[in-house]
């Protein structure tokens, strides 16, 4: 089996958002620690993590995906930027400590221009000066579709940061459908090829968590568009397949796609309905 669930805001708290998820018929959620466009971030007051921790043990919840700022960009050219994503990182991590053995996953960055050797070496470095042993965080690192300057287009690129990080057994990756099928990976005719260059270049073993979305373009593209379940370019035959492999189990499934509220209770729906 797999855990599926999507993201959900913090607004009214963490234990609501494992009571939302329940309403909505899944078993794991993803949120945004401060604003997914911006810095602020929502105060954690210690009885309601409290709360979720003991909601999500009681219903059997798989690990949960915390997602750092969209504007966090640890290997940009501007300083102060690079500083600005440190500092996120930094009490992002701090945070995470609230809910332990859970899933912290940021976008890698954008090398804006430096070149993407620069830009492994940079976010290696933030994260080897964040890191710390006594986390219970495992950071995971996001495939990218490789749009404008990013960083972690390829298996290759994560493989080059992770190496270079010291607390390197607290690092693992989040596999986006989307992101790897616009990077140019055929998830959809050869998905046993892909994870099994996966496993030679990453190791199967740090593939922690699943975004699960369709794309609005076809493969080798590098737009990072979402579509709904079977609404585009990778298809619901290969999202079943692809939710159904055995390389894949007992992993987080978060659903990114562009939906309200009811459409992500059916995408829910169905997800679990291939399980039966």
């Amino acid at each position: 089996m797999i855990y599926i669930g999507c993201h959900l805001s913090v607004t009214n708290g963490y234990e609501a958002m494992g009571k939302t998820m329940l309403g909505f018929g899944g078993n794991t959620f993803a949120y945004f620690t401060r604003n997914p466009r911006g810095g602020k971030s929502k105060d954690i007051i210690p009885e309601d993590a409290q709360a979720l921790s003991a909601l999500l043990s009681e219903h059997h919840f798989g690990k949960t995906v915390a997602h750092g700022s969209y504007t966090m960009n640890l290997c940009a050219s501007n300083p102060s930027t690079r500083e600005n994503g440190l500092d996120m990182l930094q009490k992002d991590l701090h945070r995470m400590e609230y809910f332990p053995d859970s899933y912290y996953n940021f976008h890698p960055g954008a090398h804006t221009g430096q070149g993407a050797e620069k830009g492994i070496e940079l976010i290696a470095d933030a994260l080897n000066r964040m890191m710390f042993p006594e986390m219970h965080t495992t950071v995971l690192l996001e495939t990218m579709a490789g749009k404008g300057s990013e960083v972690g287009k390829s298996f290759e690129e994560l493989r080059e940061i992770i190496d270079r990080v010291t607390l390197s057994d607290k690092l693992g990756v989040c596999f986006d459908t989307c992101h790897v099928w616009d990077g140019g990976y055929d998830i959809v005719g050869d998905l046993d090829g892909v994870l099994t260059q996966f496993d030679k270049v990453i190791g199967l073993d740090r593939l922690c968590a699943v975004h699960f979305n369709d794309s609005k373009n076809p493969c080798g593209s590098h737009k990072d568009r979402h579509e709904k379940l079977g609404q585009g370019f990778i298809g619901m035959d290969a999202m079943k397949r692809i939710a159904l492999h055995p390389a894949l189990q007992n992993k987080p499934f978060i659903l990114e796609t562009p939906n309200d509220d009811s459409g992500y209770i059916q995408e829910i729906r169905t997800v679990r309905g291939w399980m039966e």
